[in-house]
């Protein structure tokens, strides 16, 4: 994969999808693409098969969506909020696609300051789960293969489960 640094090495991407409300993990992949595009599907459908159903709603980052994915989401009735993606302006040259009924809802949902104080839940879910993971230790990994890797990252969800849950029921408690 192609790393922060310009360089091209071995890695991998690993993705953790987290429930806004609780904090929890709910969804883990592991891929050797370094590009996010193209995992919003694929995360719904982990969601899909473990819970039975698609969710509601889902936050995700710009980089994780395509149109094609937009237009699947509406159809299972999951409301997707992420950013729009920007359109450079042509002055001259072939003239945009024009965005179908869904994706054009989507780009004024994203416009309206109520779907941008939702997606703003995003930072403190999902980056403070992977921060919490390079905090604990989670820099690189040390062992070679897709599945091995995911057993990393399935321990790490589940250490962190185990703590939002003790510290969700202490906050109940107390």
């Amino acid at each position: 994969m192609r790393l922060g640094d310009g360089g091209y090495r071995p890695a991998y991407n690993g993705q953790y999808t987290t429930d806004v409300d609780s904090g929890l993990v709910v969804g883990v992949a592991v891929t050797n693409v370094g590009s996010d595009m193209g995992q919003l599907g694929p995360a719904v459908d982990r969601i899909r098969a473990h819970y039975g159903r698609a969710p509601a709603e889902f936050l995700a980052d710009g980089g994780y969506v395509t149109l094609a994915e937009i237009d699947e989401l509406s159809a299972c009735g999951t409301t997707l909020y992420a950013p729009p993606m920007t359109r450079p302006a042509r002055a001259d040259g072939p003239a945009r696609r024009v965005d179908n009924p869904v994706v054009a809802e989507w780009r004024g949902r994203m416009d309206t300051p109520e779907a941008q104080v939702i997606y703003r839940k995003r930072a403190a879910t999902a980056e403070w789960v992977n921060a919490l993971a390079r905090n604990r230790g989670l820099q690189q990994f040390r062992v070679r293969g897709l599945d091995k890797v995911r057993s990393i990252l399935l321990w790490f969800a589940l250490a962190h489960n185990l703590d939002r849950t003790l510290a969700r029921r202490a906050g109940a408690a107390g």
